[in-house]
């Protein structure tokens, strides 16, 4: 499954670049802690958004896992970035709760700055290892069950780099929405 509709929340998965999606008002990093460029998403984002990225979030680093903080897109099609710091899978504890929390405080943010779109890669499942199914399951839980709540959030769109991601999110969406 690759869409379903909660409330007036419409959810997606669909395969693709995260710094390449123009019709969403912010995309979320998956950060590092300092909020730099790096590998992955953060520095496929960082890339696109040019050197002013990096220095904007300079001075809001250091995050802690779970935590979300927000900027402005830059050369990103996109206005805004939402900076995610997800758990390292077996280091930080309590890793399903450090997840949940990188999805919900995102959306709130997002929320709150009043955007209507945003687009989530699979946190902490590359570099951080947390295991992508699991992954998948406490990324389209959380939103799903968030989404009733959320007041400007319309669209929530999971971006998956690889075939096996947008598998594991594609079935996570039909577990967690009963479709």
């Amino acid at each position: 499954m690759d869409e379903a509709t909660i409330g007036e929340v419409r959810l997606e998965v669909r395969m693709g670049d995260i710094a390449a999606q123009h019709d969403l008002e912010a995309v979320v990093n998956a950060a590092n802690a300092q909020l730099q460029p790096g590998g992955g998403v953060a520095g496929a984002l960082h890339d696109a958004a040019g050197p002013g990225l990096a220095r904007e979030c300079a001075p809001m680093a250091p995050i802690e896992p779970g935590e979300v903080v927000i900027s402005g897109g830059h050369d990103l099609p996109n206005p805004h970035v939402l900076h995610a710091l997800g758990p390292v899978y077996g280091q930080d504890q309590p890793s399903e709760e450090l997840l949940a929390a990188c999805y919900r405080d995102a959306l709130r943010l997002a929320d709150e700055h009043e955007l209507g779109s945003v687009g989530f890669p699979a946190i902490s499942a590359g570099a951080f290892g947390y295991p992508l199914q699991e992954a998948a399951e406490v990324a389209v839980r959380t939103v799903a069950e968030l989404a009733p709540r959320l007041g400007r959030v319309r669209l929530v769109r999971f971006v998956l780099f690889a075939p096996r991601e947008h598998e594991a999110f594609s079935e996570a969406l039909a577990t967690n929405t009963g479709s």
